[in-house]
């Protein structure tokens, strides 16, 4: 979603000078007023004016975006979330080279039907990696894909995961690619898409 403003914030008692954060599945306000809601908690939210309105866990809120700005987040805020397989980008007709084990159940529903195991006919390679090597592997697969197609590197999240986002940035970057998305994939994995510098 990735939608922010610079804005006036009343929540509940507090009010002040905010930065609000509408993302994926939650709301963050950063500033004179801090606090952070998940979008399935909002309830009402509504465009009033300037003024985007909505109540969080019994206390009401105003966010004073524009009136514009306003309408954009209510209809942000009420539509339903991009599944997983729409935010990797891979469908029946959009069918991914997947490497590395795909354990995580999200993931594997998300590439159900949407796999090939021809580079020919990828449009996205999915590298789930565990390690350096599997990273390297992936970039070494992804040549053989058509000029322009993304490569996903699928990783753990966190402090235990074997490589994490950071290891992975380092060693595509110096494999000459630019990170253009992340996509949460479930509690333990997350994603990067790259595409080759050109």
């Amino acid at each position: 979603m990735g939608r922010e403003a610079r804005c006036h914030c009343r929540w509940g008692d507090e009010s002040g000078a905010v930065k609000a954060l509408l993302e994926t599945d939650e709301l963050i306000v950063r500033g004179e007023v801090k606090r952070r809601a998940r979008l399935t908690t909002l309830a009402q939210p509504r465009a009033d004016g300037d003024v985007l309105r909505f109540t969080a866990g019994g206390e009401p809120v105003e966010l004073s975006l524009g009136a514009r700005e306003a309408a954009l987040w209510v209809r942000r805020m009420t539509e339903p979330p991009p599944s997983l397989a729409a935010k990797l980008g891979v469908g029946p007709h959009a069918r991914a080279l997947v490497l590395g084990e795909v354990s995580d159940a999200a993931l594997s529903q998300a590439l159900e039907g949407a796999t090939t195991s021809l580079a020919a006919e990828a449009r996205v390679l999915m590298g789930v990696v565990a390690d350096e090597a599997e990273v390297a592997y992936a970039i070494d697969a992804h040549a053989a894909l058509t000029a322009g197609a993304p490569i996903w590197i699928i990783h753990g999240k966190g402090k235990s995961a074997a490589i994490g986002d950071n290891a992975v940035r380092a060693l595509m970057r110096a494999a000459g690619y630019i990170d253009t998305k992340v996509a949460a994939v479930s509690d333990s994995l997350s994603a990067t898409r790259y595409a080759k510098r050109t």
